[in-house]
């Protein structure tokens, strides 16, 4: 036994305790939350001491937590209170080893973006406009819906060649300053050019932006995020609505239609495959292979 340890692996939590409390001031919640983990250890350790607790068994004991139910979050909880004890027993008792260093928690499941119904976006989306400003909202909304772009992306967009509207498509540059083509659909193009009158009037002199202010500057993220706010609060029913859920949106419904995992990471501009996996919950309907065909606001009026 190291130098000054009480013998009993109950006896060494209860020191330990002790040590948090008078020493790192600890709250009577962590002390709590500590003392019910490091009890569960006990129990795991079936009567060993913890001076025989070996890495292979403290893995072997993370699992069985796991499996039984407990949540990755409290696995990794029960993981740092375990480390944090043996490390006492290391750094203030001179003990021999940590078993728990280097063991990470299993990975708590990514959470799946929030997005909206075709018809939650087509009736948000085709909501009338009653002033200049909400013409060029509109603008921003279907363009970010129609080509999954990134807030700061669109807040990017300049009026020039990097937007070619008779092609309908865009150059945006994304994350790591990567560039990407992304398309525009039949709605969004519409809108766009219900509002280029508009942003003529505005624009100040030299300014590039695709978006403006009433007083002609480039947009704000946040003055997007409070007219998206207002845009809802108005005609979305009552449902939370942020402008990167419009994106979510755009990726689901693509890869709803399509199942074109890899055509929908390009659009994207994500680095991994996996970043875009994570739309992969939803059921594939295998009706096309292209955008346009995909897209629910991108096909052509018969």
């Amino acid at each position: 036994m190291a130098e000054g340890l009480p013998p009993g692996f109950e006896a060494q939590i209860a020191a330990y305790l002790d040590y948090l409390r008078a020493q790192r001031r600890a709250s009577a919640h962590t002390l709590s939350n500590y003392r019910r983990d490091l009890n569960r250890l006990v129990e795991l350790a079936g009567g060993r001491g913890p001076e025989t607790v070996t890495t292979a068994q403290i893995r072997g004991f993370a699992g069985r937590l796991h499996a039984g139910g407990l949540a990755p979050r409290s696995v990794a909880r029960a993981l740092s209170a375990w480390r944090g004890f043996f490390r006492w027993r290391v750094r203030q008792h001179g003990a021999a080893l940590n078993p728990v260093e280097g063991i990470r928690p299993p990975k708590a499941a990514r959470p799946l973006p929030k997005s909206l119904g075709p018809d939650a976006v087509g009736a948000l989306l085709d909501a009338p406009v009653e002033n200049d400003l909400d013409v060029r909202d509109r603008a921003m909304f279907e363009l970010l819906y129609s080509s999954g772009l990134r807030l700061a992306e669109l807040l990017a967009l300049d009026l020039d060649a990097r937007l070619d509207l008779a092609a309908g498509e865009a150059t945006v540059t994304g994350k790591r300053g990567k560039t990407r083509i992304v398309p525009i659909g039949r709605a969004a193009l519409e809108a766009l050019a219900a509002w280029l009158p508009l942003r003529a009037t505005l624009v100040a002199a030299d300014e590039p932006a695709l978006f403006v202010t009433r007083t002609g500057t480039r947009l704000s993220q946040g003055a997007v995020r409070s007219r998206l706010d207002r845009w809802v609060l108005r005609h979305g029913g009552g449902t939370h609505v942020h402008p990167h859920m419009l994106r979510h949106s755009f990726a689901s419904h693509v890869l709803q239609s399509s199942g074109d995992l890899r055509a929908v990471q390009e659009m994207l501009g994500h680095a991994s495959i996996q970043s875009t996996q994570v739309y992969t919950h939803l059921d594939f309907q295998h009706l096309a292979k292209v955008y346009d065909q995909a897209h629910p606001r991108a096909k052509k009026r018969s």
